[in-house]
């Protein structure tokens, strides 16, 4: 690849597809490698990730691992659309169920599924999502918001509005779950250590006396209660938005015709 070019993609030019060469280590193959760069990132994070170490964790020489996959960018696009199949979007015959649920429904999956691969993140934004199980949720939610009945050009900006939302919440949470557990306390203890913390700081006090008033106000007693109703209720927020734009575009094209 040349200075400054754009890098493809393992699903492109049939490289998603390579079979077996001779002199192949037997006992493996390109989803057991998958698998196992799965599980070795949910242990050990992205940063820690490297083709020596998974070859330990299958008990191969690293060069074999080359007999599947061209560059360790390969390997970690795979992984990705392999976590991304944890996803189930609804199923075509259910497109009379309430579009609403769904959404939610996926919006949750989506979450849990960023909060549960920490790693998952930063690679959703360097590669291009165009395997498999990528293609498959993007179609499921497409197809689910089409029938909130928004004009067909702004589906993908009502796309865009709740994943980007969830993407953002998940990885939030995602990292703050990580940083918990490496501090061997629990979340509830662990916040309340860090906001003792922070009370120590005068120029805090306005700002954690404000949020503390939202806070009572709110509801919910633990991080787990705190951060699902603020999900829930921003997604809330986010539906009714399309509901409310939809209607206005149904008025908007009655009005022109």
């Amino acid at each position: 690849m040349g200075r400054g070019a754009a890098r493809g993609s393992v699903w492109l030019d049939g490289r998603s597809r390579r079979g077996r060469r001779g002199g192949q280590p037997s006992g493996l193959d390109r989803e057991r490698i998958t698998a196992a760069s799965v599980r070795l990132l949910d242990a050990e994070g992205l940063a820690r990730f490297s083709m020596r170490r998974l070859a330990g964790e299958l008990d191969v020489t690293a060069m074999s691992l080359y007999w599947y996959v061209d560059t360790k960018d390969d390997l970690l696009e795979l992984a990705l659309d392999a976590a991304l199949g944890e996803l189930r979007p609804p199923a075509p015959e259910d497109d009379g169920a309430d579009w609403r649920e769904q959404l939610r429904d996926l919006a949750a999956q989506y979450r849990a599924l960023l909060v549960r691969h920490p790693w998952l993140p930063p690679l959703a934004g360097r590669y291009l999502n165009i395997g498999p199980n990528a293609l498959s949720f993007a179609r499921g939610v497409r197809r689910v918001i089409r029938r909130a009945g928004l004009p067909a050009h702004r589906v993908t900006s009502a796309v865009s509005a709740v994943f980007q939302y969830v993407y953002g919440y998940g990885t939030f949470e995602g990292q703050f779950l990580s940083r918990v557990a490496d501090s061997g306390l629990t979340p509830d203890a662990f916040y309340e250590q860090a906001m003792s913390e922070v009370r120590r700081s005068p120029r805090a006090a306005d700002h954690l006396r404000e949020s503390g008033e939202l806070g009572e106000a709110r509801g919910g007693h633990t991080v787990a209660e705190m951060m699902d109703r603020e999900f829930a209720y921003a997604l809330d927020l986010l539906v009714a938005g399309i509901e409310a734009m939809a209607e206005r575009g149904g008025r908007e094209s009655g009005g022109s015709s």
